[in-house]
């Protein structure tokens, strides 16, 4: 019998709603109300797995619109040490062309939207570390899964706009000029959550188009974004399958982000709102 726990969470983005095919399902309940979706919980390589799209099962909920801490709390209270996060993205930069996957080392954060922090209630101010935003033990599990793939891009900044809509060509170009790689809608508070729940977090990028103002005359559409990332799909799915075989057993030092700080709640323990296993 599937166990409602997991070691390793997956998070898919636009076009990336199913994984773990046979998996079990199981819905949590969290302080900040349910999750994208049901989680799908499963085995790769002997590794327990829980996979949730960001965007819902039916690609319902808009960059703006998902429950950011209600996904990465869920995960946390199934046992989860590891997220391996996968999104898309727009190119800021000529050398990077639709089909590269970039496994960004930094982020800029142009949201303005909100449950950007776990910790609003009253009690004391928890400020978190985030000078490097993505674990590089967990970066170097994607790039040691893409096995010397040139396309595999080792580095560089993603910028995260709010969203729904896609950057004016003023926007793209200022982006660019500030010497950012690529530019997406989902990335945060996702990277941040994650470090304020003391979890390894990464991300790996697909270029899906260049972004406004690295174009000629046509800006980017929501179709091209969409066939493009479909194109990938397997690609990425294979990357995952064997990034999650070479997550570490023992997490890194991102289980002590939150060391020596008080905390106005505790933070899930494993178990905490899962409800039971369906098939």
């Amino acid at each position: 019998m599937t166990q409602a726990r997991a070691d390793i969470g997956i998070i898919g983005g636009s076009g990336f709603y199913s994984f773990l095919p046979g998996g079990a399902r199981v819905e949590v309940d969290t302080p900040f109300g349910a999750p994208s979706a049901p989680i799908t919980l499963g085995e790769i390589a002997g590794r327990r797995v829980a996979f949730l799209p960001r965007h819902g099962e039916r690609h319902q909920f808009a960059p703006h619109r998902v429950n950011y801490r209600a996904n990465l709390w869920a995960l946390k209270a199934l046992g989860v040490s590891t997220v391996l996060s996968a999104c898309a993205v727009g190119s800021l930069q000529p050398t990077l062309a639709p089909g590269d996957f970039v496994v960004p080392d930094q982020v800029v954060d142009r949201t303005y939207r909100a449950g950007h922090t776990i910790w609003e209630a009253e009690g004391p101010v928890v400020h978190v570390p985030f000078a490097d935003p993505y674990c590089a033990s967990a970066r170097g599990v994607f790039l040691a899964a893409g096995d010397g793939d040139p396309t595999l891009i080792d580095g560089g900044t993603l910028v995260v706009i709010n969203g729904p809509r896609f950057s004016s060509r003023a926007e793209s170009r200022w982006h660019a000029a500030a010497g950012w790689s690529v530019v997406g809608m989902t990335g945060m508070p996702e990277a941040s959550l994650a470090r304020e729940l003391a979890l390894c977090y990464a991300t790996v990028c697909c270029v899906t188009d260049a972004d406004a103002g690295a174009e000629g005359e046509a800006g980017v559409t929501a179709g091209d974004v969409k066939a493009v990332f479909a194109s990938n799909i397997g690609r990425l799915k294979r990357l995952l399958e064997r990034a999650v075989a070479v997550v570490p057993s023992q997490q890194c030092a991102c289980a002590e982000a939150l060391d020596g700080l008080p905390l106005p709640f505790p933070l899930p323990a494993v178990g905490d709102g899962v409800g039971p296993i369906t098939g």
